[in-house]
């Protein structure tokens, strides 16, 4: 699908749609509580979510080939749960997921009763028992995600050992909130985690609102608009709440309210700040940066090359074809904002891109488009009607 994109001032609000991260953690936590593996986000379901939902329901019919979709979230989550459940398994994805590292999760499964190939696809059997799992956290805070969830059930108590420091530490946060509203304790330890076994989960919670969605559109207000998101939790452990920190360092004019977030147009000034706890936040950032007059600077974006996309590779050629000058050192992202023209991008069957090339052409010079648009679907679906609703020019060409 390709989008045409005109500069447009955006006024308006928009609900924030459901958390993608804690829905994925709350369709595991209610099919180990034996209910409807449901994400309890209503009518709304991105291509992730529903993955998600769709490998839970395989499981509990008795199905051993799952399809993980396009979902780091899921095949991750997936292989550690699979392994509690005991059995032969085999996991399977699409786009570039097949090639993200899995090494260490790999590698302290197996340590602990499971047999792990991968071809096509990731074959497991066995079933996991309790012990230590030592594990660095500089990879992915989705395999620790994946392994709390999993190792309360297995009879007897365990403990993960970190052997770095953990990155994306917000994203671990959130699954301890949700395993405690689901009657599941960890003890955090000085390394790593205390996990008791033999626990049951029970209980119910709904995903709040996303930070990382809706940071598109709280930049979007800056850039070129004044927009409200309501629906957001001003107190949330989601990471991605640094957009705020970011608006501001910014210079961005932002108002918080309780469940709201308003942010007018400004006048944007260059801005330095570290993502290795935010890294979904680097290309909408860089965007931001595009509009602020002078050279700004993204620290710490190596793991962005093993995302949806290489998001280094991808976020600077979304840059330069809007003329914009923007290099990386391997470590940080240098963005030297001003004049912005209109660009052709492709999306690299990247969500984040496309949502952040939409706001790049707010207050571009001259008309812009995206090539494959509709790898939004994998996060928000909806996003090209929310924003066409306060006053976006997208249209499908």
């Amino acid at each position: 699908m390709k989008i045409k994109l005109d500069n447009a001032y955006l006024s308006g609000e928009i609900k924030a749609i459901p958390s993608k991260s804690y829905a994925h953690r709350i369709a595991i936590c209610n099919f180990l509580a034996g209910k409807n593996p449901t994400a309890e986000c209503g009518d709304f379901s991105s291509n992730d979510i529903a993955v998600t939902e769709k490998c839970l329901k395989d499981l509990m019919d008795g199905k051993k080939d799952l399809d993980c979709g396009e979902s780091g979230s899921t095949l991750r989550f997936m292989i550690p749960l699979c392994a509690s459940l005991g059995g032969n398994y085999s996991l399977f994805g699409h786009g570039k997921l097949m090639q993200r590292p899995n090494d260490q999760l790999f590698s302290v499964i197996s340590e602990n009763g499971v047999n792990v190939e991968q071809t096509d696809k990731i074959y497991l059997s066995g079933k996991l028992s309790a012990g230590k799992y030592a594990i660095r956290g500089d990879v992915s805070s989705q395999y620790v995600s994946g392994l709390l969830m999993a190792l309360p059930t297995l009879n007897g108590d365990s403990e993960i050992v970190l052997t770095t420091p953990l990155v994306s530490a917000p994203y671990v946060e959130i699954t301890l909130e949700v395993l405690r509203s689901f009657g599941v304790i960890i003890e955090k330890t000085k390394d790593g985690y205390f996990i008791e076994g033999n626990q049951k989960y029970s209980g119910r919670v709904m995903p709040e609102g996303d930070w990382s969605n809706q940071a598109f559109f709280l930049c979007a207000g800056a850039i070129n608009g004044n927009v409200t998101v309501t629906g957001l939790n001003e107190n949330s452990v989601q990471g991605d709440k640094y957009i705020l920190d970011i608006l501001s360092l910014a210079g961005a004019n932002v108002e918080v309210t309780k469940g709201a977030v308003k942010v007018k147009k400004s006048s944007l000034k260059p801005f330095t700040f570290d993502a290795q706890d935010c890294p979904d936040l680097v290309p909408i950032s860089a965007v931001l940066a595009c509009y602020a007059d002078g050279k700004s600077v993204i620290k710490n974006i190596q793991r962005l090359k093993i995302k949806e996309s290489d998001r280094v590779e991808s976020t600077i050629a979304m840059l330069s074809a809007f003329g914009v000058k923007a290099t990386c050192d391997g470590e940080n992202l240098t963005v030297y904002g001003g004049n912005i023209k209109g660009g052709e991008v492709d999306s690299f069957n990247d969500h984040r891109i496309v949502m952040s090339t939409a706001v790049l052409a707010l207050g571009a010079n001259g008309s812009s488009f995206i090539n494959g648009a509709q790898a939004v679907n994998k996060s928000y679906p909806t996003f090209f009607i929310d924003y066409n609703g306060i006053g976006g020019k997208a249209s499908e060409v």
